[in-house]
């Protein structure tokens, strides 16, 4: 048993690290409290459906902003909808850097708004990776038997 008590303390601590740090917000607990026995891969289904949709708003900025006239309703939609699915989830620092973008965007400077999108894949890619590592760390604790810890 002493294998997934290291593991529940180490999910914890990473769990608690990634609200402490920003990348998460009471959203993410508010998907949690939705998983239950009869939707056991709830929050992995939801957050997998997020990286899909980011991944391709994300080329789609980078085309729109790529265009010899940007079209920045466009590329503002793009930003709107990127905003709206980090909310979601509760991708918190992917959804700050998403409101810088929209100001960005208002104020029609192509060049800000490469610099938002870099801004904006690299929170992304942060906490994608965050993501992957709590759900691998989730895998390992019911491969050794064990439960994961409820956050409150």
């Amino acid at each position: 048993m002493e294998i997934v008590g290291k593991l529940q303390k180490q999910f914890m601590d990473f769990m608690s690290s990634l609200y402490s740090e920003g990348f998460l917000d009471d959203q993410f607990l508010q998907l949690q409290k939705l998983q239950d026995e009869s939707n056991p891969d709830f929050v992995v289904e939801v957050v997998t459906l997020f990286f899909d949709d980011s991944e391709k708003i994300l080329n789609n900025l980078a085309m729109a902003l790529q265009q010899q006239v940007v079209d920045f309703k466009h590329v503002d939609a793009h930003v709107h909808q990127f905003k709206g699915s980090s909310s979601s989830i509760g991708a918190q620092r992917v959804k700050n850097a998403c409101v810088a973008f929209k100001k960005i965007c208002e104020e029609k400077n192509v060049e800000g708004c490469m610099q938002c999108l870099q801004h904006s894949k690299h929170e992304y890619f942060l906490v994608k990776n965050k993501l992957e590592t709590l759900f691998r760390l989730e895998q390992q604790i019911l491969a050794a038997g064990g439960m994961i810890p409820i956050i409150s």
